[in-house]
């Protein structure tokens, strides 16, 4: 392997900041933050979203049909209409 040429593959703590959730994980991920877990000092890295977090993946993503009928007022208003003369 050449020297110099490769990535900073490491163990990185991830911080999920809507709850707090975090989680390690090996990354090539620019951190210029260390935070202890559990015992052990990592670089930091911040997330707006995890899977802790995300709708999709707890189950709380609404469906657009089902949000008070908005899908149905824009066919209607803009269905019907004919570009074609």
């Amino acid at each position: 392997m050449k020297a110099g040429i490769h990535p900073n593959y490491r163990e990185v703590l991830f911080v999920d900041l809507s709850n707090g959730f975090k989680f390690v994980t090996r990354s090539c991920v620019n951190a210029k933050e260390k935070e202890t877990f559990e015992g052990k000092e990592y670089p930091l890295y911040k997330l707006d979203t995890s899977s802790e977090s995300h709708p999709f993946y707890t189950g709380t993503q609404k469906s657009v049909d089902n949000m008070g009928g908005r899908v149905e007022k824009f066919r209607n208003r803009f269905g019907k209409t004919s570009l074609a003369k």
